[in-house]
């Protein structure tokens, strides 16, 4: 097995001149040189082979020990040389100082087919950034970010990709609730894959230490690599937070668009290159609750929830103006740049609503459409999912009867049926009957819509259930269901009916299961 590796980070950037693993702080550097821990017994559970074909590997090369070896950590390839990347964060609104890659390698950077790829190992032990924790991480949480990653592309959605995950044969001590009582749980190691992992955090750290140069250094790297046709100087500056600022819009869009809840938005969480990164308690709507949190952490204050997202991103892009604003040497035209992501989320947002609803595009007065159909959705326990899927059936020539006939295209979508009666009813009726108006009025047929809508209104989503019954099989030495739910979420948009038992309401006993309503942190 050959990686055709180009370490190009390293060679550009300063390194922390200790080449150990012990906890520190780390001045006037961007990373430093680690050594993987060695598993003692890795076993492949799961391979995505179209990640592998972008790194340059060949069809069979994750059947090899070699695969297996180097991307548990258990061999270092002969031109690698493995290192954690410092960053610092605002986390939960507060900030943290120095984070870093507390259980994350960067393994190496490989270049194929002109593409260049970034290699990280999550869960292969300690480095300089581990500060308390042991720098491993376990079967349950590494299989949701194996799976979610490659889900979340399949979907459209701007993120990181995920080669393999490999079980490790160690047993890692976690107390997966906060609450006092650890256990010991399978450890597995996630190979993830980017054109890179900066940070936000990454421009944080060095502002705040006001290491000035380094942070131009970085800047200036970033900009020639990943933002090619921008300027030097100043304006040049101002220009890639504008790109960021752009690319970081569209990935909230997306979020929003498939129901998808991050958990925890803290600024070492959020990539540069507008990537979802760092599945950690995520999770997607079920009710449609603009205040749910799948973060155990946050659900006091639901800083994260899923309708302030967008709100979340623009502050976290507020921190990083303020990180390079030395660089730029006036805030103004950062301001403005924020100012501009306020405008274009809202016009991205109707337009996307109307994508949703099937409309041509968005029209005057659609925002009462959007703002109705958004507060029924609250009114009575509706799986998202479900419901935007099933409203493609609803067409131009839809009856609105005085019973409740007229919601059966959408009925599989409500949690609690009794709950439709008087009132809401009466609301859904009046909504429908202004839907199916404004239906009317697209130039598009019903066919014709029902398409678009279904290219933009996943069938299939990686509900926190389905990857909990994975995680059970798996961690009794049963991949199966991880093949079956990978195989799944490639096509995401797709009727496959075979698999329909999967296009379903979230059941009962998971309403309340640690792992399918309640995470945390914890991996």
């Amino acid at each position: 097995m050959h990686l055709p590796i180009d370490d190009r980070f390293i060679h550009a950037l300063p390194a922390d001149p200790d080449r150990s693993n012990l906890r520190r702080q780390i001045r006037n550097a961007a990373f430093s040189y680690v050594t993987p821990r060695v598993p003692s017994q890795p076993r492949l559970l799961h391979a995505a082979p179209d990640v592998a074909a972008l790194i340059g590997l060949q069809p069979d090369d994750d059947q090899s020990d070699s695969f297996k070896n180097i991307f548990s950590g258990a061999v270092v390839p002969d031109e690698a040389d493995p290192y954690a990347m410092c960053y610092g964060g605002h986390q939960f609104g507060s900030w943290a100082g120095q984070l870093g890659d507390g259980r994350a390698i960067n393994l190496a950077e490989v270049k194929h087919a002109g593409q260049h790829w970034t290699l990280q190992l999550k869960g292969a032990g300690e480095t300089p950034y581990s500060r308390t924790a042991d720098g491993l991480a376990v079967l349950r949480s590494s299989l949701r970010e194996h799976l979610c990653s490659e889900a979340m592309f399949h979907l459209g959605v701007p993120t990181t990709r995920s080669l393999s995950l490999i079980a490790t044969g160690d047993a890692v001590l976690r107390d997966v609730m906060y609450d006092g009582h650890p256990e010991y749980e399978p450890g597995a190691v996630v190979c993830r894959v980017a054109p890179s992992f900066v940070r936000f955090g990454s421009f944080e750290i060095l502002a705040s230490r006001g290491e000035h140069g380094l942070l131009r250094q970085l800047a200036d790297y970033t900009i020639e690599h990943y933002f090619a046709g921008i300027a030097a100087g100043k304006e040049g500056y101002v220009e890639f937070f504008r790109q960021v600022t752009q690319r970081t819009l569209a990935m909230i869009i997306d979020w929003q668009r498939v129901g998808f809840v991050h958990g925890v938005m803290n600024t070492d969480n959020m990539s540069i290159h507008g990537l979802t990164i760092d599945y950690g308690p995520y999770g997607w709507l079920e009710g449609y609750d603009h205040a749910w949190t799948p973060n155990t952490t946050d659900r006091q204050h639901r800083r994260y929830r899923y309708g302030n997202q967008p709100q979340i991103a623009l502050w976290n892009l507020a921190q990083l103006a303020s990180a390079i604003v030395p660089l730029v040497g006036d805030a103004e035209p950062l301001r403005e740049v924020l100012a501009e992501f306020q405008t274009e989320f809202s016009a991205q947002y109707a337009m996307m609503m109307a994508a949703k609803l099937g409309l041509d595009e968005p029209r005057a007065g659609d925002e009462t459409l959007f703002e109705d159909l958004e507060q029924l959705l609250h009114a009575t326990e509706t799986d998202m999912t479900i419901f935007f899927r099933r409203l493609a059936a609803v067409g131009q020539a839809h009856t609105i009867d005085d019973g409740i006939d007229f919601l059966k295209p959408i009925a599989d979508a409500f949690y609690v049926p009794a709950e439709l009666t008087g009132e809401v009813l009466d609301q859904w009726r009046s909504w429908f009957t202004t839907y199916v108006l404004r239906l009317q009025a697209n130039t598009s047929n019903d066919a014709e819509r029902a398409r678009r809508m279904n290219a933009v209104n996943p069938k299939y989503v990686l509900r926190n259930y389905m990857a909990q019954l994975a995680i059970d099989k798996a961690t009794v030495g049963d991949v199966s269901l991880i093949h079956e739910l990978y195989d799944l979420l490639r096509t995401p948009y797709a009727e496959q009916p075979e698999r329909e038992a999967w296009f379903a309401k979230r059941p009962d006993w998971a309403r309340d299961k640690v792992g399918c309503s309640m995470l945390s942190c914890s991996s």
